[in-house]
């Protein structure tokens, strides 16, 4: 049985091409696409060796229907390799900078979590492997290649490896809207991992009780909380500034 994949759009497409191009076995463009972005992306995969098929789009809205593929999509060969924490930490050479989701079962949240944690350059995201989303198509394509560059670490047990990360002296901080810290007066050591629940419910109990530090962004308007990937982004941010 074939253990091919799909992945699709620009941004999805180009960031696999950068890093990993020996796993695309083919690129599907559509025939209509004459523009910049088009002609970049058969510059890249001709310099990189990858074969590109021409292909009608409406071929690939059967691909992938209801998808917002832009006109590209990609096969890649074998299933994504499944990822330790210890793969990661080991190879550090700088304190971790890490992101921690707890129930965010969202495909799109988690997309746009891992397109902010590699913008503020964290190492990794780490989530549980029950009650999350996981690598969908849709997250996918939401993180727009994030998902390729940022490694994606599903755990069997949450608040174990939070300790585990604790006991590497790496600080554990939770994002909670009771925390009587706020952001930007509490302090933190370099390494870090950045712990956030979905919106409304928050983290876990046992998630919550496990953290070092409690911190809260704080809020000047009506809403009382933010999306979880607007906050991950002003709390990494932050957290990056301080790293710089």
């Amino acid at each position: 049985m074939s253990s091919a994949r799909l992945i699709y759009g620009f941004h999805a497409v180009t960031a696999k091409l950068r890093h990993d191009p020996e796993a695309i076995k083919e690129i599907m463009l559509d025939t209509a696409r004459k523009d910049v972005r088009a002609r970049d992306l058969l510059k890249a995969a001709e310099f990189h060796q990858v074969k590109v098929s021409e292909t009608d789009g409406k071929r690939l809205d059967g691909l992938l229907p209801g998808a917002r593929h832009q006109g590209v999509v990609a096969r890649i060969e074998g299933g994504r390799k499944a990822l330790h924490l210890d793969d990661v930490l080991d190879t550090l050479e700088e304190p971790p900078f890490l992101l921690v989701l707890d129930g965010i079962t969202d495909p799109r949240n988690l997309g746009a979590c891992l397109r902010v944690a590699d913008a503020a350059g964290v190492h990794a995201v780490i989530a549980p492997k029950d009650r999350a989303a996981g690598l969908t198509d849709v997250a996918v394509k939401t993180a727009s290649g994030a998902a390729e560059t940022v490694p994606y670490i599903t755990v069997t047990n949450l608040a174990r490896t939070l300790r585990e990360l604790r006991e590497r002296e790496i600080w554990v901080v939770g994002a909670a809207g009771e925390a009587e810290n706020d952001l930007y007066a509490a302090n933190w050591p370099m390494a870090t991992a950045w712990v956030l629940g979905a919106e409304g419910e928050g983290m876990r109990r046992l998630t919550r009780e496990t953290c070092d530090l409690l911190v809260k962004i704080p809020m000047h308007g009506s809403v009382e909380s933010l999306n979880v990937s607007v906050a991950a982004g002003v709390c990494l941010f932050e957290a990056r500034r301080r790293r710089s």
